[in-house]
């Protein structure tokens, strides 16, 4: 009992500051021990204040009060020393959240030291130590702390796993490998570890070397990039610089002809002035004489009559008005006629190699179909937009050719006379989607929203107007067609079609899909507007057509 007794209060005998047993113990006026060492520490650091305090209760003393070793103390701690009896460890030796704790250790467990693999528990310090002292515990496998111990025994068996199967490359239990995996080729784990920690070496190295390798390849593609970015800000540069000196010749231009107009005008104005003068002065002569005609029948001297009618009656020769026609003002139109001619010129060159341009700054098409997929868009067909004689199968994805017509609501968007189908989703920027087809002939198109969905016309069916594109699938050929112009295209029939849209740059390409993508056909063109994938059976009743779901 009175081992006991000393038991629960060993925490008497731990100096507060070292947490330790006291050392040359002493007690301070109010009351608490310290070591001598600790508290004389403590109180040097206050010196500076003035006053001097308990770490524990905060009691201030003036002056520095004197220590005086407590010999009992002292003599009451040798004892607990003599009896084996060691100070409670600091709070930090106790286990805490994400600690592996002591598996021996009852009330407050300290951490962990060692795992053993044989026992499958973790002790402390002091409940590790019949492993090394004991030859009971000789060939026990110690490691790091786990708290993973559990993971090796097996869940059906209730074994510690010894043993690995290499045909089902998992740990198992010795029952194990006479149950279920009886017959499996199968080692220790000790010597399939030893085996991997050989190959352990190899894979590191090949890790090692290929992290060096990527790091090459970074600063390769660094280099690259920063290549990218001179050159395309050097064709910035250019570019702008070869449009401001079009500019400036349009401009140059532009002023020119103004001057032209301007001194044609100035010219003409001038000329038409002087005629307007000169008839000025003619119909004025011509109305005095008018006046003096008209008061010489009152001349009664028959002499002074005829010598005055012989001068007024003489006129002057009139004023050529030739000079006056319209060509003047036909030379302005003339003029305005010729720029507006040149505008056009101008915008046709500009529209006709504008494509071309673009098609050198942007990014280059795929080439295999992994690299296509990455554009891949998953697509539905409209109902509203189906003729009635066409069934939508498979979430929308799937057009039939039908020997009926379908109940679908009426709906203004709805393709009547034609067995044609559009999208819901309008595309634009680049994008890659497959149609998988079967039976005679199956029509793959893209067409802008507003094609016209009524009537019989051959104009309202894909392919046939200009706003729409389509590939005409055949049993044993392709025929691509746009504002009914035809282009047959002579390779192997193909199951599977893929579209890829490049809207920015105007392009639209059909490929046959297999093991290889087949460039069937190629557009280049300038997209005002999102276009919408379509499909239409022309044919045959059951012939399909379905928008392959893509990873």
């Amino acid at each position: 009992m009175a081992q006991q007794g000393i038991q629960l209060d060993q925490d008497h005998f731990c100096c507060s500051i070292c947490l330790d047993l006291l050392n040359d113990p002493v007690t301070i006026p109010c009351g608490h021990s310290y070591c001598m060492s600790c508290i004389k520490g403590h109180w040097d650091e206050e010196d500076r204040k003035k006053i001097h305090s308990c770490p524990q209760c905060r009691q201030t003393f003036t002056p520095r009060p004197a220590l005086v070793k407590s010999t009992i103390l002292a003599n009451l701690v040798e004892i607990l020393k003599k009896t084996g009896l060691q100070a409670a460890p600091p709070d930090h030796y106790y286990a805490g959240p994400g600690d592996v704790a002591c598996d021996v250790c009852t009330g407050r467990k300290l951490k962990a030291l060692k795992s053993c693999l044989m026992c499958l528990a973790s002790y402390c310090e002091q409940h590790l130590q019949p492993h090394y002292e004991s030859s009971t515990f000789e060939k026990h496998k110690l490691v790091d702390p786990s708290k993973k111990l559990q993971e090796n025994i097996c869940s059906r068996h209730d074994e510690v796993m010894k043993i690995f199967c290499r045909t089902d490359q998992q740990c198992i239990c010795y029952l194990c490998s006479m149950d279920e995996h009886k017959g499996h080729d199968t080692v220790s784990a000790a010597a399939e570890s030893t085996e991997r920690q050989k190959e352990l070496g190899v894979s590191q190295q090949k890790i090692q070397q290929r992290i060096q390798d990527r790091e090459k390849d970074v600063k390769v593609l660094q280099q690259e990039v920063k290549a990218i970015n001179r050159a395309a800000n050097k064709a910035v540069k250019d570019s702008e610089k070869i449009f401001t000196e079009l500019v400036r010749f349009i401009e140059k231009i532009s002023s020119d002809v103004k001057e032209q107009i301007r001194s044609q005008q100035k010219a003409e104005a001038s000329r038409a002035e002087e005629l307007q003068e000169k008839l000025k002065q003619e119909i004025a002569e011509l109305r005095r004489k008018d006046a003096e005609l008209e008061q010489l029948p009152h001349t009664e001297d028959h002499i002074h009559f005829l010598q005055r009618y012989t001068s007024i009656s003489h006129l002057s020769e009139s004023t050529d008005l030739s000079s006056t026609n319209i060509y003047p003002l036909q030379y302005f139109r003339d003029v305005t006629a010729a720029v507006s001619e040149t505008r056009d010129k101008l915008q046709a060159i500009l529209t006709e190699e504008w494509p071309n341009i673009s098609l050198t700054v942007t990014e280059p098409e795929p080439k295999t179909r992994a690299e296509f997929l990455q554009y891949s868009r998953q697509i539905t067909l409209d109902p509203n937009t189906a003729n009635t004689y066409l069934s939508l199968s498979e979430g929308n994805r799937k057009a039939t050719l039908m020997g009926e017509e379908q109940l679908y609501p009426w709906h203004p968007d709805r393709f009547i006379e034609w067995w044609q189908v559009l999208s819901r989703e309008g595309l634009t920027g680049r994008c890659y989607w497959e149609v998988e087809w079967k039976g005679v002939e199956v029509v793959i198109a893209v067409s802008y929203t507003d094609t016209n969905r009524t009537g019989t016309s051959d104009v309202r069916a894909f392919g046939c107007n200009d706003r729409s594109w389509a590939l005409d699938c055949y049993k044993y050929s392709y025929q691509f067609k746009h504002n009914n112009i035809k282009t047959p295209i002579p390779v192997p029939q193909s199951s599977r079609v893929g579209v890829y849209l490049d809207h920015s740059a105007g392009i639209l390409s059909f490929y046959s899909v297999s093991e290889t993508m087949t460039l069937l056909h190629r557009v280049q063109t300038t997209f005002t507007e999102p276009v919408y994938p379509g499909l239409w059976l022309p044919i045959c009743i059951g012939d399909t057509a379905e928008l392959c779901k893509l990873k």
